[in-house]
């Protein structure tokens, strides 16, 4: 049996452990220009944080408007937000509540937004996006139900809007 300073030392032991390790990391939000470092293959976007929302605009091919109409308008915003560089910035910034990627025609008018938000996806659904979202990047063009599949996945996942002008033909 223990003496009595001995179990109080051991309790006090206990609980200064546990309390130690209930300790959370402070919540970082990255900048914008931390964000931006990261899609930094692509050069047609611009960041902007609005508070712990990462906004993401990217200026989509006008091509890919005309030829691809409703589909092409739609899938925009998906094919950036399910990609590594997004659940990169989710990892390594905590204090990040979403990212937001619009997409916009060259003349700036609005074509879709979709907002992810932190939590939705876990390990596993998060490398079901990807893999959706890089089979469309890599044959979307010639298998068009790719697309389809990566804009189901991503109204299925995310808040979002499109634009009718864009997307109702």
């Amino acid at each position: 049996m223990m003496s009595k300073p001995l179990a109080r030392t051991v309790v006090l032991l206990c609980l200064v452990a546990s309390l130690s390790a209930c300790r959370e990391e402070p919540l970082r939000v990255p900048s914008a220009d931390e964000v931006a470092s990261y899609y930094a293959s692509t050069s047609r976007l611009s960041v902007e944080m609005r508070g712990n929302v990462a906004e993401i605009t990217v200026v989509q091919d006008g091509q890919q408007l005309r030829r691809g109409g409703s589909l092409w308008a739609r899938v925009g915003p998906y094919l950036y937000l399910f990609s590594a560089p997004t659940e990169s910035v989710f990892t390594d910034f905590n204090g990040l509540a979403a990212v937001r990627v619009i997409t916009t025609a060259p003349g700036g008018t609005e074509v879709a937004r979709a907002t992810l938000l932190r939590g939705p996806l876990n390990d596993l659904t998060w490398r079901r996006a990807l893999n959706i979202s890089g089979l469309a990047r890599r044959d979307g063009t010639e298998r068009l139900t790719l697309l389809e599949d990566l804009i189901r996945w991503g109204e299925d996942h995310t808040e979002y809007e499109y634009n009718p002008r864009y997307t109702s033909r």
